[in-house]
């Protein structure tokens, strides 16, 4: 249903008698709610088309937070709601997940709530020939059809699928299960369990891509389910449907990223969380949040289990694991192949490689095309090469946007900014000095592949990275070639990193990882790790061995010492004792307060008058010096942060709540932005 033309608003939704003062969450820059008039039966969670700005012409879309009988504001001043939505209520347990996001993270709860709406209900609208449905509808038991026979599960698995169906009440599990042990399998019969006693499950992963897949293997599992998929790539229309499907009680499985945590779910019954340790989870743009910790926070609201799996948790996820606060089933076999690829280091420090790839790596490329098998060079760095640069006098190709190159684009003859878009053409001599002999230096997965052609040319090569995979349909067929055996040799980013399963591919060869292993983030080590031990469970998942080579300069490295050993235990063990000793997450907790400018020197000026602030607060907190960002600059804005951190999180979060009503106070320029990020994943 669309909302009727103006004309016919108020005399549809608007009876004379306005006697309510609806209390109104709105998508503005502000933490307050706004005051309108309504009419009886108006209820908390109605979303409401009001009137907003100095004349009162413009609409703006927000939700019912509150009722009450006056308003502080002047009877005179307070405007008439326009148009109630034909939707039922949003439920009180929708509305205080909102709420307690906004608490957290700092955000006006009319941001939160905005987000939380799919595209058209966040405009007014409604979908065509979709008629909402009562909240309080209440679908069946969901069986399995009657012919089905479910896989037979490892022991291990069996163990994990009793603990989790038994468990009563909130109940917080880490499934730490090595890649292909099949943890995939655990979660679709928790599922089958929850289905059957009439529940909802609803399931996130990290990525749009992993989606086609995971929908497959779920719709085939329960053929009578209604599954509703929820992520950016679905159109609005379709999203809009599915959230109502969803709140009406109509949809039994909920799948999608991490815009699902918000889904309204009256029969909630479990909550799985697929590659628990990703950074996808995490949204970097607007506001900030962490899906996977919301995730448990609604289990916890909402009494039901929460399963967090993962190959290679998040050591704040281990940490919590090894105290208690999460259950920890692991799962130490694989369910398919006998045996997790072996892990092999080769060091190349003596070594002239060629085309970026030792003498061991292309010997065993070799050998997989002569058994007809599949390989996959691992390269986390997409374009042909990271820079273009004269050797004669020094130029390089620089973005004029970005503190960032300007990466070469071979194949499209373009240079382009992986940070905010801009492209150019590649020049044919130096812009500077005019020298001809101009070069591309360092290696991105499309030289790795021309390399490949070149050496291998009877080899089906195949690049699979952001700007070859670049819609879902090109995703889905470059997929559906690699399942169908018309590749050979794979060329890949961290695309292929997870949740993909091919039967032929036996090796992964790894480049270009060691300039991770001395970053200045506290987490680099941490999602190298992740990584490679994610990259390297692509192989040898059905019945043929697999291989891992990993080229380093650093052979004897403890991070690739426990991937030899397949030792995440150890790895995040050294790890948490670490951060422990430098007083890092998770044995603190940290917010940044971020500002950006068209001048850093205006970012950081008002950055040191919220330090200021913050010192007269007081209480158990470190205050660090503002400082710019690693990426100073980007889209033409100079970007500046100030590090807050306690060893308390209430401690923290008091503050935050007192320090952030001080900022809306501060007289800052109209071209300065400021957010805070609290938990923060990048500095």
């Amino acid at each position: 249903m669309q909302l009727p033309p103006k004309s016919e608003v108020k005399s549809r939704f608007m009876p004379q008698a306005l006697d309510l003062v609806l209390q109104v969450a709105l998508d503005v820059p502000l933490p307050r709610l706004f005051d309108y008039l309504g009419s009886p039966g108006t209820m908390p969670g109605s979303i409401v088309r009001v009137p907003f700005g100095a004349a009162g012409k413009g609409l703006k879309t927000g939700v019912v937070v509150a009722v009450a009988s006056s308003s502080a504001q002047p009877a005179d001043k307070l405007k008439a709601v326009e148009a109630v939505l034909d939707v039922p209520p949003l439920p009180p347990d929708w509305l205080a997940l909102c709420e307690f996001v906004s608490r957290y993270y700092q955000h006006p709860l009319g941001g939160v709530t905005s987000m939380a709406l799919p595209p058209l209900l966040r405009q007014g609208k409604l979908p065509r020939r979709t008629k909402a449905r009562d909240a309080s509808t209440a679908a069946g038991a969901v069986p399995l059809p009657p012919t089905f026979l479910l896989p037979t599960l490892l022991d291990e698995q069996a163990v994990a699928v009793a603990a989790i169906t038994a468990a009563q009440g909130f109940a917080p599990f880490l499934l730490h299960g090595i890649t292909g042990s099949g943890k995939t399998e655990v979660y679709l019969q928790a599922i089958a369990a929850v289905l059957a006693r009439g529940g909802q499950a609803l399931m996130l992963v990290p990525e749009i891509a992993l989606t086609p897949q995971l929908e497959g293997r779920v719709a085939a599992r329960f053929p009578q389910a209604t599954i509703v998929i929820a992520h950016s790539g679905v159109a609005d229309a379709g999203r809009t449907r599915g959230f109502l499907d969803a709140h009406a009680g109509h949809a039994d499985i909920v799948l999608g990223t991490r815009l699902a945590v918000f889904m309204p779910l009256p029969r909630l019954g479990l909550i799985v969380i697929d590659e628990e340790h990703d950074g996808s989870f995490k949204q970097q743009e607007g506001m900030r949040y962490s899906a996977r910790d919301v995730a448990v926070f609604r289990a916890k609201q909402r009494g039901v289990p929460i399963v967090l799996g993962s190959a290679t948790p998040s050591l704040e996820t281990f940490h919590h694991a090894r105290n208690g606060r999460y259950r920890l089933i692991e799962l130490t076999r694989r369910a398919v192949a006998e045996a997790p690829p072996v892990v092999r280091v080769v060091d190349t420090r003596r070594e002239k490689l060629q085309d970026g790839m030792s003498a061991a790596l292309l010997k065993a490329l070799e050998a997989r095309l002569e058994k007809a098998e599949q390989s996959l060079i691992f390269l986390n760095r997409r374009g042909y090469a990271p820079v273009l640069a004269c050797p004669a006098c020094g130029w390089i190709s620089g973005c004029r946007r970005c503190a960032a190159n300007l990466v070469v684009h071979l194949a499209d003859k373009r240079l382009r900014c992986h940070h905010c878009g801009l492209e150019a053409g590649i020049p044919r001599a130096c812009p500077d000095c005019g020298n001809l002999d101009i070069h591309p230096f360092g290696r991105g997965t499309q030289r790795l592949e021309a390399a490949l052609s070149e050496r291998f040319p009877t080899a089906r090569v195949l690049r699979i990275d952001r700007d070859s995979a670049s819609t879902p349909s090109k995703w889905q067929a470059l997929l559906a070639s690699i399942h169908a055996g018309e590749v050979d040799i794979l060329v890949g980013t961290q695309m292929l990193a997870k949740g993909h399963d091919f039967p032929r591919l036996t090796l992964v060869g790894v480049t270009g990882a060691d300039a991770a292993l001395f970053a200045a983030d506290f987490r680099a080590p941490e999602r190298l790790f992740s990584q490679l031990m994610q990259v390297g469970g692509r192989s040898g998942r059905a019945d043929l061995p697999g291989e891992v080579l990993i080229q380093t300069e650093h052979p004897d490295h403890p991070l690739y010492r426990a991937l030899v050993d397949h030792d995440y235990a150890a790895f995040a063990a050294a790890q948490l004792a670490e951060r422990e000793q430098a007083g890092f997450p998770p044995y603190a907790f940290q917010a940044l307060l971020r500002a950006e400018a068209k001048q850093l020197d205006t970012a950081l000026e008002f950055l040191g008058r919220a330090r200021e602030a913050a010192a007269a607060l007081g209480g158990d907190i470190a205050l660090y010096d503002p400082v710019p960002m690693r990426l100073f600059r980007k889209m033409t804005l100079e970007r500046g942060q100030l590090l807050v951190e306690s060893a308390s999180r209430p401690a923290l979060q008091g503050f935050l709540a007192a320090w952030t009503a001080q900022l809306y106070e501060l007289k800052a320029p109209r071209d300065l932005r400021w957010h805070l990020d609290v938990d923060p994943l990048e500095f």
